[in-house]
């Protein structure tokens, strides 16, 4: 009817732990641990409540959604503008390699500062942004109504909280985003425009 406003949910999950512990491991496709397996199962239950499965195309997000779209006959589709941030000459090592080759100080200057002092080579924030939210916007449009679970990474979730939010690009990496947490945005059709609301982030589909 004239007027009505349509409701789309969509549930960001990180991808569980990646083989080869912590680091910053950018768009290097390593797959997922035993445990990051598990922790994928475990955070999406038993039930299947979304009707369409989006999938980052890194291995730690694919090979999930692959299994799970095909366990509930779910349509699954692969976005490449969900990877990961770029994290150029960071990319693949851990905290202690990058402040040994470096100095001691330079994550830290990255964290207070990530639009000044990203790593060489990495991609911008901007480009980033532009990316991640251009595909945001034609998912929802190509998804009006329906329950979205979307299959991605720390910064893809953070970049889409931050859209959410108005936080500025400054501010990133103040959201914390945990292996297989899940975070749920409510979009609202308005005219041209969705008003998106951030519901929780962490949780689980039942909370």
């Amino acid at each position: 009817m004239a007027g009505e406003s349509c409701n789309t949910l969509v549930d960001l999950m990180r991808h569980g732990e990646p083989a080869g512990g912590s680091r910053y491991r950018g768009q290097i496709d390593d797959p997922l641990s035993a445990v990051g397996w598990e922790q994928m199962w475990r955070a999406v239950g038993r039930h299947c409540p979304w009707d369409v499965i989006v999938t980052s195309p890194l291995l730690r997000c694919q090979a999930f959604a692959e299994a799970f779209a095909e366990r509930h006959r779910r349509p699954l589709e692969i976005e490449p503008r969900f990877k990961e941030l770029g994290f150029g000459a960071w990319q693949g090592k851990t905290r202690e390699e990058i402040t040994t080759e470096y100095d001691p100080g330079v994550l830290q200057r990255f964290y207070r500062d990530p639009l000044n002092h990203r790593p060489e080579n990495a991609e911008g924030l901007g480009d980033f942004r532009s990316r991640v939210i251009s595909a945001w916007k034609e998912m929802l449009e190509r998804h009006l109504g329906k329950h979205v679970l979307v299959v991605c990474h720390a910064g893809t979730i953070r970049m889409v909280i931050a859209h959410v939010l108005d936080v500025p690009l400054a501010n990133l990496f103040h959201i914390k985003v945990a292996n297989a947490g899940i975070t749920r945005i409510e979009c609202i059709e308005q005219g041209d425009e969705f008003l998106s609301q951030l519901v929780f982030h962490g949780g689980t589909p039942a909370a």
